[in-house]
């Protein structure tokens, strides 16, 4: 069965646009009609930016973890288009591998800032103007959030908060403006290849997939749907 969202004179916001699941995530959106307008730090022209085309989106260079940043981009946006109506929180990192009292302060820091302030950042700045168009924030999450683990604590926690801001903007914006998170299992993506060369591969979740969910969660099929945490794990 197949399914088509029409998203035509709608403006949506990927932050993290430059990375594998964002460029699927801009992908998603153009193929349904909307204007795509992408932030990242990285560079369209860098070897690690990774939309194909990214003629076909609108970029604006940003660091999302600098709140000036986030404020120039999101009103450069609604400057140029008069609107915004979706916001997808995808920038964000992994960083892991060593016990917590191992783990020096500046990855907390990194990580928080990568993972959860940008989420922050980019919501607290778009959701004056989603609420004018009743729009919509899906935000990246992950299934590890659940639950603590071994070696990885801090991404966890940084996911977890992703959770808890999205309940938060969804319990605080009822009747105007939706918002939902994704929960991958691991992303199936040229890094976590290199980084896991001995996984099976075919258990994780592509890019592709998870977009999907994005873009539904985004639609007026998903109109009854706020403050969810939507597992995305492939075969996982």
């Amino acid at each position: 069965m197949s399914v088509s969202f029409d998203f035509d004179g709608e403006v949506a916001l990927v932050t993290g646009v430059g990375g594998a699941l964002g460029s699927s995530v801009a992908n998603a959106f153009i193929e349904a009609g909307a204007t795509v307008c992408g932030a990242d730090v990285v560079e369209p022209d860098s070897d690690d930016f990774q939309l194909s085309d990214p003629g076909r989106i609108e970029f604006h260079r940003g660091d999302f973890t600098d709140e000036g940043d986030v404020a120039d981009v999101v009103e450069a946006v609604v400057a140029e288009h008069g609107r915004l109506d979706y916001l997808l929180n995808v920038a964000g990192t992994w960083r892991g591998g060593d016990p917590i009292h191992e783990t020096e302060a500046d990855t907390f820091d990194f990580l928080f800032g990568v993972n959860l302030k940008t989420m922050f950042l980019a919501s607290k700045h778009a959701l004056p103007h989603l609420q004018e168009t009743e729009g919509s924030i899906v935000s990246v999450s992950a299934r590890s959030s659940l639950e603590g683990g071994e070696g990885d604590g801090l991404y966890r926690a940084t996911k977890a908060g992703v959770r808890i801001l999205t309940e938060t903007i969804a319990e605080e914006n009822l009747g105007s403006v939706r918002a939902n998170s994704v929960l991958p299992s691991v992303i199936d993506t040229p890094m976590n290849r290199d980084m896991m060369p001995d996984a099976d591969f075919e258990q994780w979740v592509e890019p592709r997939d998870i977009a999907a969910v994005m873009l539904f969660l985004c639609s007026d099929g998903a109109g009854v749907t706020s403050g969810a945490a939507v597992p995305v794990y492939g075969e996982a």
